[in-house]
C-alpha cells in the first residue's frame, strides 16, 4: 500500500500519466478519475496478504469476502481483478520489448550509460 500512497504524492493521476512517453497523447482527451485510488485501496485492503501476493487464489467467496469488506459490489471486484490481470499480461509483453528489458539503460540515458561487463 506504500507504493499507492507515493503515487498519490505525486500529482493527480493526468499529469502522472503524462510523464510515461507516449501516453500524453493518449490521454490528452481523457478525463481521469483521480479517486480512482480510492476504489482500488479498498479492495486492496480488503485482501489478505495471500491474496495479495497470489491473486490466482480469489475464487468467488473471496471476492465475495472482499467486496463486502471493502463496501464495493462483486461486480467492482471483478473489474479490478480483470483490469489487473491485463496489465500484467501488458507489462509482462513490455519486458520482452527491446530496451525495455531489465538490463536496458533508462530511456533518454542515450551513449552515456554503458553496461559493465
Amino acid at each position: 500500500m506504500a507504493q499507492i500512497n507515493q503515487i498519490k504524492k505525486m500529482g493527480d493521476l493526468k499529469s502522472i500519466m503524462g510523464m510515461i512517453p507516449g501516453m500524453d497523447k493518449l490521454t490528452r482527451n481523457v478525463e481521469i478519475d483521480n479517486n480512482a485510488f480510492k476504489k482500488v485501496e479498498a479492495i486492496i485492503q480488503s485482501m489478505t496478504p495471500k491474496e495479495r501476493t497470489n491473486p490466482d487464489l480469489l475464487n468467488m467467496s473471496r471476492k465475495q469476502r472482499i467486496a463486502k469488506g471493502c463496501g464495493r459490489t462483486l461486480n467492482d471486484v471483478n473489474m479490478f481483478i480483470k483490469q489487473f490481470e491485463q496489465m500484467r499480461k501488458m507489462m509482462h509483453n513490455m519486458s520482452k520489448m527491446p530496451g525495455f528489458g531489465a538490463g536496458a539503460p533508462p530511456a533518454g540515458a542515450g551513449g552515456m550509460m554503458k553496461r559493465r561487463r
